[in-house]
């Protein structure tokens, strides 16, 4: 699959999208570009002018053309309206431009697009990210903070008992991942849906991207944004409590949960963001705990050294520990590369000291070389089955389930596009269901690049796989009204499955989504769905959009709601509550669907808004994540550029009824 992270990719953005793997925005040496100091974007007023080329001097430095490089090396993908490249669109210029220029550096850095960068010395990624977006580097540590905000809380309550307040504890309400809210927490029925109303807009300085999902407890909202930060504000009123700055972004949902051994402090924030990079921060004032990095690093054949994983998902927490999810870092290909030895993985690490406990991959053969390219590159295999997803926990069974994306390169691995359960204690692979076998997928450029079939030899896969993967789609552990456990999954491949925990993943039955046609590579079920026990509910993107509700015992579908939305559909993961759930599209508009498959409700988030904070604020699409319902409230970020023409925002919306 393409996710890049930052845009992690679960669609992957081609460029710096969506998705996409980020580093620290607070560069080496030298440091961002001076205030005021602002390169235009591309193509934009004075891009030949002083100071490039060579010439000296200037914004940009001697030597280095951040014009001639741009369209060298990017402007055949980010044209003006974004070109198509294996069914996604790459951001286009214009897009480009709306992002903070620390995302667009991250990107190069480390990124999607590391290996078209290799050979650009890290002070010129700098130019030419501040290039591409036409902004410098953000050089005043309080803007993206609160201290500019007119709404700082003016006071901070202790926090409490976690246990006192209804919550949403990070990917879904519960660690099982059905996203799904009971009554008591919800204090939210169907019959109040009508006359939700919007309550408070936070605008958040600096982004242009909102892809976290939203994390409530103890009266308070957590979330984060591409702008390398993490919020805290106030969850009825909407005025801020703390700004974390990690200097580095992702596609997460902090996750709450008790931490030891840190006199005065009973629970921690816990998320990872780019290159494996985990932290703890306390909840209560922001402050940092620990951080601990698990790099993977691989030096290939010209010396050149690239790391093999990115985290671009929020992690799970379950009785002292983290579990990471990792991704591979070869979903874009470029013929001149060396490939293909990345694969995805799974971390679990104490969540106590961040000491990293175990570490499995999704893969269990070690990947091997395999041959060389006519140009005298080495091909290596297996790779792939990356995982763009939060682990799933199964208290009873002491299992981690996770599903896994497609494979890359000529080798196809038999746990890419899979359900994998691994063992808590020492993370051993207990079983893996795989739902598509032979599904290699790569995004390539320039000559040579991967087609739709390739000469044997090479790096590519011998024929392009359709790219149906489960590495954004959280698998589901729900127990049905029986009394009966069921592991359910859905990707992009358009087919729902469900598994039976206690048979090694045995299949129990497999439905189909797709009515007219398979989908394409941009998939069916993006950020997954919902179960509230008796149905599970699953968004469409494909022309008009859908929500189709399927019942646990069968998976008979019972309904498909006309959600009429545009002809992109719905990509963001859905949320539900008792007789009520909560779906949202590219077209930026949130609908609520009755247990009838109704739609109910529905705000358009794609507008200005007057913001609670005092900053601009602009939504967008609804993309990743999801409404988290709490307290009689709703919250959901919106702007999500994505790859399929999305629109970008920097809002956090919060609903109530009125």
């Amino acid at each position: 699959m393409s996710r890049s992270f930052v845009g992690p990719l679960i669609a992957g953005a081609v460029l710096f999208g969506a998705s996409l793997p980020l580093v620290s925005a607070q560069g080496p040496a030298g440091g961002p570009a001076p205030a005021g100091q602002q390169p235009p974007g591309p193509g934009g007023p004075g891009a030949a002018g002083q100071g490039r080329g060579g010439r000296g001097g200037g914004i940009f430095g001697p030597g280095f053309n951040p014009q001639q490089t741009f369209q060298q090396r990017c402007a055949s993908c980010h044209t003006a309206e974004g070109m198509n490249i294996g069914d996604r669109v790459a951001p286009s210029a214009g897009a480009l431009r709306t992002l903070p220029t620390e995302r667009v550096y991250q990107s190069i850095a480390i990124g999607t697009m590391a290996v078209q960068a290799n050979s650009i010395v890290d002070r010129d990624k700098r130019t030419l990210a501040a290039f591409v977006t036409g902004k410098p580097f953000n050089a005043d540590p309080d803007a993206l903070g609160i201290t500019k905000m007119t709404n700082a809380c003016t006071n901070n309550p202790p926090l409490g008992d976690i246990a006192a307040s209804p919550s949403w504890l990070g990917w879904s309400a519960a660690s099982n991942n059905a996203r799904f809210q009971p009554a008591a927490s919800a204090k939210l029925t169907a019959a109040d849906a009508p006359k939700l109303t919007l309550e408070w807009a936070f605008g958040v300085p600096g982004a242009g991207v909102m892809s976290g999902q939203p994390t409530v407890a103890f009266g308070r909202v957590f979330f984060a944004s591409d702008n390398n930060m993490v919020y805290s504000v106030d969850a009825k009123t909407g005025c801020a409590y703390w700004a974390y700055n990690a200097g580095s972004s992702g596609r997460f949902a902090p996750v709450l949960g008790p931490i030891s051994g840190h006199p005065g402090i009973s629970y921690a924030l816990y998320f990872a963001t780019g290159g494996a990079n985990l932290y703890a921060v306390n909840p209560q004032d922001g402050k940092e705990i620990w951080r601990a990095s698990f790099p993977n690093r691989v030096t290939d054949a010209n010396g050149s050294s690239r790391e093999l994983n990115n985290v671009s998902a929020s992690v799970a927490y379950h009785d002292g520990r983290i579990y990471v999810p990792l991704a591979g870092s070869e979903t874009f290909y470029t013929p001149a590369s060396e490939c293909c030895r990345s694969r995805g993985g799974l971390l679990a690490v104490d969540a106590n000291t961040g000491k990293l406990l175990w570490r499995s991959e999704t893969i269990p053969e070690p990947a091997i070389r395999t041959g060389t390219t006519a140009t005298g590159v080495p091909i290596w295999g297996k790779s792939g089955a990356s995982v763009w997803n939060t682990p799933t926990i199964d208290a009873t069974r002491r299992r981690v389930y996770v599903g896994t994306g497609n494979s890359y390169g000529p080798v196809v691995a038999d746990t890419s596009d899979s359900v994998i359960a691994y063992d808590m204690k020492d993370g051993k692979m207990l079983w893996h269901h795989q739902e598509f076998k032979g599904d290699s997928f790569m995004a390539s450029f320039g000559p040579g690049g991967c087609g739709p079939t390739n000469a044997p030899g090479g790096a590519c896969p011998e024929k392009m796989g359709p790219d149906w993967d489960f590495g954004g789609s959280s698998v589901i552990l729900q127990t049905m009204a029986n009394g009966r456990d069921v592991i359910l999954a859905a990707g992009k491949g358009g087919v729902a499955i469900a598994l039976d925990p206690d048979a090694n993943g045995k299949l129990l039955w497999r439905t189909q989504l797709w009515e007219n046609q398979p989908p394409s590579a941009l998939g069916l079920v993006l950020w997954g769905g919902s179960s509230d026990g008796e149905r599970v509910y699953y968004a469409l993107q494909q022309p008009n959009g859908g929500l189709k509700a399927l019942r646990l015992a069968d998976g008979t579908i019972d309904w498909n709601a006309d959600v009429k939305a545009d002809r992109r559909g719905q990509s963001g993961a859905v949320s539900s509550i008792p007789g009520l759930a909560f779906t949202g599209g590219w077209d930026g508009i949130l609908r609520a669907v009755d247990s009838n498959g109704h739609v109910v409700w529905s705000f358009k988030t794609d507008i200005d808004f007057k913001t609670i904070n005092g900053i601009s604020g602009k939504g967008g699409s609804l993309g990743v994540a999801g409404a988290a319902i709490v307290d009689g409230m709703v919250y959901i970020p919106s702007g999500y550029t994505g790859v399929n023409s999305g629109t970008g925002g920097n809002v956090l919306l919060a609903f109530t009824v009125k």
